[in-house]
């Protein structure tokens, strides 16, 4: 379980109009995220648009990151296709390259039935041979795991955690009780959705798969270490600077704001993949007052 604990930086992958991974500016964002201490670093997830991007482009991301970090932070790679033999090979892909873990979410077209699901995630589980975290993110694949699906998927080989959503009424503590009812003794269970966080790591969830921590590693880390000690009044005030932020979030789509900060911060300049549109420009202000929130 150790892989899929801590704070989980997801870093953007930027890429020029046609596709093409900017391997040199990719290299800097994963640097800046090691040097900041993060526990694992995730790649090729939502943030940084694994959908968009080709097989040899996904090749290539991972193949950088791991000269970048490989050995010094962990790397987590998302190897989601549409086709099972598609996902099978990207994660052998990430495997040659020398990842660390593997996070699969349920890409479809076709609604997917449970034992379908179940199937697509052991076979590529098999094939990549490496941990692997299951993505539950119903609000990009339409698709929910049942605590049932998730159970039975725990017991697989290779599969030793999941990426949850945040629950209804923030309760974290109702739902990671009955997942550990029913999963193996040192499965992980994780939550995305930075406006949460705060609350999800407080109530004891494993780890935090953190989109902001891919341009604030250190503003996230402090977060989550302050949670990890349980100080409550410190993880209060961080998350409060960091509320602007998240309404940001919540309004466009982190996808979307993530390219306008990492510009504000100097850090890339690159457009989302079309038919993704940048931020309008009229929120260019309020990216840069929630960041001095943020950074003081």
């Amino acid at each position: 379980m150790t892989l899929f604990t801590g704070l989980s930086a997801f870093s953007m992958t930027p890429t020029d109009a046609a596709g093409n991974v900017d391997t040199g500016a990719l290299a800097r964002l994963l640097e800046r995220i090691h040097l900041a201490g993060v526990d694992s670093i995730g790649l090729l997830g939502s943030t940084g648009g694994y959908a968009f991007l080709s097989r040899g482009e996904r090749r290539r991301a991972v193949e950088a990151a791991m000269d970048c970090v490989g050995g010094k932070t962990p790397v987590i790679v998302g190897v989601g296709a549409l086709r099972t033999d598609e996902a099978q090979a990207l994660a052998r892909d990430a495997r040659s390259a020398g990842a660390d873990g593997l996070l699969l979410a349920p890409m479809s077209y076709t609604p997917l039935f449970e034992e379908e699901v179940y199937r697509h995630f052991a076979a590529v589980a098999d094939a990549g041979q490496l941990p692997l975290c299951i993505y539950n993110n119903p609000g990009t694949t339409k698709f929910t795991f049942s605590d049932a699906l998730i159970a039975r998927l725990s017991k697989v080989a290779h599969i030793a955690a999941v990426k949850m959503p945040l629950p209804q009424d923030d309760a974290f503590e109702g739902e990671m009780a009955r997942l550990r009812g029913e999963t193996p003794r040192g499965f992980s269970i994780g939550y995305s959705g930075d406006w949460g966080a705060a609350a999800a790591l407080l109530a004891g969830c494993d780890a935090w798969y953190s989109v902001i921590a891919g341009l604030l590693p250190s503003e996230a880390l402090a977060l989550t270490r302050a949670a990890q000690a349980s100080d409550v009044a410190e993880v209060e005030r961080l998350d409060q600077a960091f509320q602007p932020l998240w309404s940001l979030f919540k309004a466009f789509g982190s996808f979307r704001v993530m390219y306008a900060i990492a510009e504000a911060l100097g850090l890339c300049r690159a457009d989302p993949p079309c038919p993704i549109l940048p931020l309008p420009q009229s929120e260019t202000a309020g990216v840069k007052n929630a960041l001095d929130r943020v950074l003081g």
